[in-house]
């Protein structure tokens, strides 16, 4: 109270007493309050918009962005298949390329176009798809954008497996493809059994994985020592990632495979913000962790046993395409498209980059992924966690 401030006369129950009467408030001081204590502007919404399906019974969330990209990628990759079939020694017009696919054109162009180079080309679109989703499951459910297949022994355990049967010949009357599934499949076995703890964990899964891998990346030297040239140099065409004399008897049981294969991925995918909040929260929501690791498994198990260890796909397609959908997690489905694509522009490069040489495919990929994990690396590191 002010020397200036008037008193007032009140009666109470015990006598007359001295108030101070009400401060008014000024236009300044109301401006002033109503800037800080009145309504806030509402923040803008999330992009995304939930819907519910009636039938078939379905609810989800609608991203817009996420649904312009997959678009945008869907796009990509079959212009990329187009261009890759129409390049070589009988150069072919994408238009007719486009009309070829579809059935319709010259007896020339539809053999050249569906017998002799679409078989490539869809193994390489198919086994990037397989190599994407399988890298956005691993590195979700590990929570770690450093777990790829190529960092925790899958395609190593196929490599060996590869080798020991044309060095050795214990191929059992199996080509390189029966080899390679069944090498990826007892790698995956043996990470998982090693890593088993009363459950799993990604932190386990990793450190293990790792150890698998220089385990089966010193046996597989030590077999290409043993082996004669012609041997060594047979089992390195298939250790690089290669797609050079793909036919249909590559691509077809990886279709097969990925048709029972892709549907499960993107039904897993619905579960991703639970294994966010790790395995023992997603398995208590009802998550199924032990299902993702299979189904991340079976998917580059088959792409390896068609087209090779392709390097580094499985790692960088699902943090580009996280990123290009600005999701938490890295999006199965956009993940695979990327996946494709980065596999047939990589193979066209291979095909076109020294003339008379085709280069294996996972060479191009290995000189494109490195820095892409390079700069993973730098960014877990300020992060100063593993993901």
């Amino acid at each position: 109270m002010t020397p200036d401030t008037p008193l007032s006369k009140t009666t109470g129950p015990d006598g007359p007493t001295d108030t101070v009467p009400e401060k008014t408030t000024g236009p300044a001081e109301s401006t002033r309050t109503t800037a800080t204590t009145g309504p806030r502007t509402p923040l803008p919404k999330a992009a995304a918009r939930p819907f519910r399906l009636a039938f078939p019974p379905l609810s989800g969330t609608l991203r817009p962005r996420q649904l312009a990209v997959t678009a945008g990628l869907v796009a990509a990759v079959f212009a990329a298949l187009c261009w890759h079939v129409s390049i070589g020694e009988y150069g072919i017009p994408l238009a007719d390329v486009a009309r070829a696919l579809t059935g319709s054109g010259d007896a020339g162009t539809l053999l050249v176009v569906q017998e002799l180079r679409l078989p490539r080309a869809m193994t390489g679109l198919l086994a990037g798809i397989a190599f994407g989703m399988s890298g956005a499951l691993l590195q979700t459910m590990t929570r770690n954008p450093l777990a790829s297949p190529d960092m925790i022994g899958l395609t190593q355990g196929a490599g060996t497996a590869v080798v020991a049967g044309i060095v050795l010949g214990w191929d059992f009357g199996l080509g390189t493809q029966a080899l390679g599934l069944f090498g990826a499949l007892a790698s995956a076995l043996i990470v998982y059994g090693l890593a088993w703890r009363r459950g799993t964990t990604g932190y386990r899964i990793i450190l293990v994985g790792i150890g698998v891998s220089w385990i089966c990346l010193s046996a597989t030297d030590y077999l290409l020592a043993r082996g004669g040239r012609f041997q060594a140099q047979a089992a390195l065409g298939w250790l690089v990632g290669n797609l050079n004399g793909r036919d249909w008897q590559q691509a077809e049981p990886l279709a097969y495979a990925l048709a029972v294969l892709v549907p499960a991925a993107l039904l897993i995918g619905r579960l991703m913000r639970t294994l966010q909040l790790g395995d023992d929260v997603a398995k208590g929501l009802g998550t199924r962790v032990q299902a993702v690791l299979l189904t991340g498994v079976g998917l580059v198990a088959f792409a390896t046993a068609a087209a090779g260890p392709v390097a580094f796909v499985a790692l960088a397609a699902p943090q580009i395409a996280q990123r290009l959908c600005r999701t938490a997690w890295p999006p199965p489905l956009a993940a695979g498209l990327t996946g494709a694509f980065v596999v047939l522009a990589s193979d066209v490069l291979a095909r076109e980059l020294i003339p008379g040489t085709e280069l294996p495919v996972g060479i191009i990929t290995g000189v494109l992924g490195a820095p892409v994990l390079l700069w993973l690396l730098i960014r877990v590191n300020r992060a100063g966690s593993g993901g």
